[in-house]
Formats: structure tokens, C-alpha cells, sequence
């Protein structure tokens, strides 16, 4: 969980353009993705955890929202994001 801190603080520090603003739908979509990758990890040691892989979805979800609304609003934002990322969307 410790790894876990120092990297979404990295994330916020490197990709926050005002501090302390985790808010924005750039650190949100970072943020997410950290987590999704983590529980990936997880499901590697855990095959039958259904119930996380539940709130894994939601978070798949929920990054997608977030991704379609920024396309529709900020192309180039959007297409910088998927290539730091390594996204297809």
C-alpha cells in the first residue's frame, strides 16, 4: 500500500498543474489506471476473486467515461493521454 502512495503522489506531482489539484480528469485517468493495474496484478495471484473483479470493471468503466468525455472536449489532451498511458480506446 506503500508503493501504492508514493506513486499516486509522483503522479500528482508530475502531471498536477496547480497543487494539491487532484481533480482533474488528467490525474483522475492516471490515477485509475494505477489502480487498475494493480488489481490486474492481483487477479494474476487470484484467479477465482470475483467480487474484485467487480470493482475492477467499475473502475474500467468509470476511466472510460472519463476518457470519452475529454475526447469530445479536448482532442489533443486526450490523444497525449493515450500514448503516455499506452491506452486504446
Amino acid at each position: 500500500m506503500l508503493v501504492n502512495l508514493v506513486n499516486k503522489k509522483q503522479i500528482i506531482q508530475d502531471y498536477c498543474k496547480k497543487k494539491n489539484n487532484t481533480g482533474s480528469i488528467r490525474i483522475q485517468i492516471f490515477l485509475l489506471t494505477l489502480r487498475i493495474i494493480n488489481l490486474q496484478k492481483h487477479f494474476i495471484l487470484h484467479k477465482k476473486d470475483k467480487h474484485s473483479k467487480r470493482g475492477l470493471l467499475k473502475l474500467i468503466f468509470k476511466r472510460r467515461k472519463l476518457l470519452i468525455y475529454l475526447k469530445n472536449n479536448n482532442f489533443s489532451k486526450y490523444n497525449l493521454i493515450l500514448k503516455q498511458l499506452n491506452l486504446r480506446h
